[in-house]
């Protein structure tokens, strides 16, 4: 696959006016003004509030993203961070048929795969020779896999790559662990972090509303699961991320709510890292191809932006960092993003099929140099940081990181040189 133009040229313009927020506030209504206004002054919006926001349009959505980037730089400065990492999907087998997804595939189909558990620990150390601190391991649900290969697989990846963060394991997973190996989601999780799970992704949410679910999932992961999940893996201090999936069935009255609930959680367990809006990929999903007249193409460009400020000013306080997912919006609005509440892009990656599979148009790598020149692009000051978020290496507003091929492109560059170093075979003509 292509890389990306990963050289920003020049600082992206705000996506806001430059008129100042006292001046903005003045010219809007004054409800809308007021939730404005006391976010700047630290205080959450609650749900009702959070989808008015929601419903925003023209000066309106001028002075919420506005905001949104005050209340930015007032939790987290003007620094905004990324992660060297290395997605690792082991199998893309999966019997489960969500209908938003056409990542999983029948154990019988001819592109069907399952990783051992040592090839995986292989990809794991090769993205940490890469500078990797964090592999991220998910898999399809197969209906030949033994509970236990979760465990094995944690065994042998902390074995053959001591110190890398294994970042692994949605709550549909560990549902899926659980059931398989009939056992209660806390020991599972438990016996997980005994042998190397440090961290979750925070997947498998979509919209935490009972009746999208049943259209998306079938409910087979009721939001009740997924919530007791994640309190069950923040009660044994296993962090996770938090995401939503939005532009497909949803609106704001969902947004709201599952906004509202990751907020109540985060207070009763503080265990999310991050909140990582996710934009529904329509192209090759089957939720969008099967149904075409009733469900949305994803988010339009305005719900993008939204959907990042409001979720920092309905957030702030609870859950800090707001990831800006370029595999899902592209590098270039991804970087405007970051001056609209975000303050993280995310990982580098090295390898991601769900989005791929669902149609998305981006890489499936950005190297840490483009990182830092996507931050910088933003006119903010660039950072690495690992999986909780401690920053690693800073890079500030002019400083770059050592240019690095991608992986593709290395792989092939240790190709192309193994070719040419092997001896040859030269044929010898001997007389009779």
């Amino acid at each position: 696959m292509p890389m990306l133009n990963a050289s920003p040229s020049s600082q992206l313009p705000l996506p806001y006016s430059p008129t100042s927020i006292e001046k903005k506030l003045a010219k809007i209504p004054l409800p809308l003004a007021g939730i404005l206004q006391r976010a700047l002054e630290g205080n959450v919006p609650n749900e009702d509030e959070i989808e008015a926001l929601f419903h925003a349009q023209g000066n309106e959505v001028d002075a919420l993203l506005h905001t949104a980037d005050l209340v930015r730089e007032a939790r987290c400065g003007n620094t905004a961070t990324f992660v060297i990492t290395r997605n690792i999907n082991f199998t893309n087998v999966c019997h489960m048929g969500c209908q938003f997804c056409n990542f999983g595939v029948n154990k019988n189909a001819e592109n069907a795969e399952f990783l051992n558990t040592e090839k995986v620990a292989e990809r794991a150390q090769e993205a940490q020779g890469r500078g990797a601190t964090e592999v991220c391991i998910q898999g399809g649900l197969h209906p030949d896999m033994p509970a236990s290969y979760y465990g094995e697989l944690l065994d042998t990846v902390t074995a053959q790559v001591p110190g890398i963060h294994i970042h692994a394991f949605s709550p549909f997973e560990i549902w899926y662990g659980a059931r398989k190996g009939r056992t209660a989601y806390r020991d599972f999780l438990a016996d997980l972090k005994a042998r190397g799970l440090a961290s979750m992704p925070g997947t498998a949410a979509e919209i935490l509303d009972t009746q999208v679910r049943r259209q998306l999932t079938k409910n087979k992961l009721s939001t009740e699961n997924w919530v007791e999940i994640i309190e069950t893996a923040h009660s044994l201090n296993i962090p996770t991320t938090s995401t939503i999936m939005y532009g497909h069935i949803d609106g704001p009255k969902h947004w709201a709510a599952h906004l509202t609930l990751l907020r109540d959680i985060q207070a009763r367990t503080g265990g999310f890292t991050e909140f990582v809006p996710l934009g529904f990929i329509h192209a090759d999903s089957p939720l969008y191809t099967q149904n075409p007249d009733k469900v949305r193409t994803g988010p339009t460009r305005d719900e993008h932006f939204k959907m990042h400020a409001i979720a920092r000013i309905a957030l702030q306080g609870y859950i800090d960092n707001i990831q800006a997912s370029w595999v899902k919006m592209g590098p270039d609005m991804a970087s405007q993003v970051l001056r609209a509440g975000a303050n993280d892009l995310g990982g580098t990656l090295m390898n991601e099929s769900i989005s791929r599979a669902a149609g998305a148009r981006h890489g499936q790598e950005i190297v840490p140099r483009d990182m830092v020149n996507f931050i910088q692009h933003a006119g903010l000051q660039a950072a690495q940081r690992n999986t909780l978020y401690q920053q690693l290496a800073h890079y500030g507003r002019t400083s770059k990181p050592e240019p690095q091929l991608s992986l593709i492109d290395y792989q092939r560059s240790v190709q192309v040189s193994a070719a040419y170093s092997s001896p040859q075979s030269i044929p010898v003509k001997v007389s009779a």
